[in-house]
């Protein structure tokens, strides 16, 4: 095999999960994600479809540029993303919509699929809506506080603005607050929906609470909103991570019932942690690069970090490192270097010409300036949180 050809199976490898803890089941829920992840699994499990070089090339034609996620397969499986660009190629706009449970902070992992809805927005000149779930993770979490998820819708509408996105048609739905905009819908759908299919779909059992059974329905809302907010069927495509894609199997189910077209998703992969393996999560925050992190903070965790690196840097020098079970080199691919710099990365680090702390100084350097310039935009943000909330009105045209 080519050096040319062991990089071709970068990707590939990925999509199967880094595979160094073969032990660990995989184990993918709306509010859980744990052990190695087969991302293949996962699409055959889900009934989803892979991203085809065919629907890549229809981007490319519409938008003249093909994001970085989608060079790298970061967004590597939808549910009529196909029909969507074909929607819009006869001249019928689409909405986006994507969300957020504020449970915590929001690290690197939750804005990649955010920057990539705003390059759809850019590019579609879609509306948005970005719901804030609450809710759910009030009902969800057994000692959650309500003060303290308060405290996070906050902090994470701030996030939301400082990605960049078009206030003029960008729209931000927090649940408790906004709940009588998708009460009717929700009733609607909750109508249609047996115990028994939200049970197979969601694995309930008989000590879930009743709010949390209930919830489905209050998260499926905003697929359907455009159209009330349009006054006709209106197509909607949902960007986000794959743990989330139960709940739009669940509405594609009831939609054409309603009246209503199926939503579609594109469906992005998880940024791994900086530990031995899993994705990164806010539950374990020394895996995890916050928004909040400062500096120091930021050069301690990667520091620290697993990588695919030998013993010593003679070993290095000799055998190379594994990079596809690096998560420092996923985190650089998938976030900061563009799909050049990293498939040269690749090559020097399998052929023992890159040392593991050239990666992590590499990570370290890049996080902190993105951080740094953020946190700026957070600060700008708190000026025009009203501008983004939804109110019921149409967008402005």
């Amino acid at each position: 095999m080519t050096e040319k050809d062991a990089l071709a199976t970068t990707d590939h490898l990925q999509s199967q999960g880094h595979n160094d803890h073969p032990n660990q089941d995989m184990k993918v829920t709306p509010w859980e994600v744990e052990g190695e992840i087969d991302y293949d699994k996962l699409i055959e499990k889900f009934g989803t479809s892979l991203i085809t070089p065919e629907i890549l090339e229809k981007i490319k034609k519409i938008t003249g540029e093909l994001p970085h996620s989608l060079k790298v397969q970061y967004f590597f499986s939808h549910r009529d993303f196909d029909w969507i660009l074909k929607k819009y190629e006869n001249g019928e706009n689409f909405y986006l919509y994507t969300g957020r449970g504020p449970s915590g902070m929001v690290h690197l992992g939750h804005l990649i699929p955010w920057i990539f809805t705003k390059y759809l927005q850019e590019k579609f000149g879609s509306r948005l809506l970005f719901q804030l779930t609450d809710d759910e993770k009030y009902l969800y979490r057994q000692h959650s506080i309500r003060k303290e998820i308060e405290r996070y819708t906050y902090e994470n509408i701030l996030d939301i603005i400082a990605v960049g996105f078009d206030k003029k048609k960008t729209k931000i739905i927090v649940d408790s607050k906004h709940i009588q905009y998708l009460y009717p819908i929700a009733t609607d759908i909750a109508k249609r929906i047996t115990f028994s299919t939200a049970k197979s779909i969601f694995g309930f059992s008989n000590s879930t609470n009743i709010g949390m059974i209930g919830f489905p329905s209050i998260q499926a809302a905003p697929c359907f909103l455009p159209s009330l907010i349009e006054r006709k069927p209106t197509p909607v495509l949902i960007p986000a991570a794959i743990d989330q894609d139960p709940y739009w199997r669940m509405t594609r189910d009831v939609a054409e019932r309603l009246g209503y077209y199926k939503p579609a998703q594109i469906h992005s992969k998880f940024l791994p942690g900086l530990g031995m393996s899993a994705k990164m999560s806010s539950s374990k925050p020394e895996t995890a690069l916050f928004v909040s992190d400062d500096p120091e903070t930021i050069d301690r965790k990667i520091s620290s970090a697993f990588t695919g690196g030998q013993p010593t840097v003679a070993l290095q020098r000799k055998l190379g490192g594994n990079a596809i079970g690096c998560p420092v080199f996923w985190y650089l691919r998938y976030f900061f270097d563009t799909s050049d710099e990293s498939d040269e990365r690749y090559l020097k680090c399998k052929t023992g010409n890159l040392l593991c702390g050239e990666c992590k100084g590499d990570l370290s350097n890049d996080s902190q300036s993105f951080i740094i310039d953020f946190k700026k935009r957070r600060e700008k943000a708190k000026d025009v949180i009203d501008e983004f909330m939804y109110d019921g009105e149409p967008y402005d045209r």
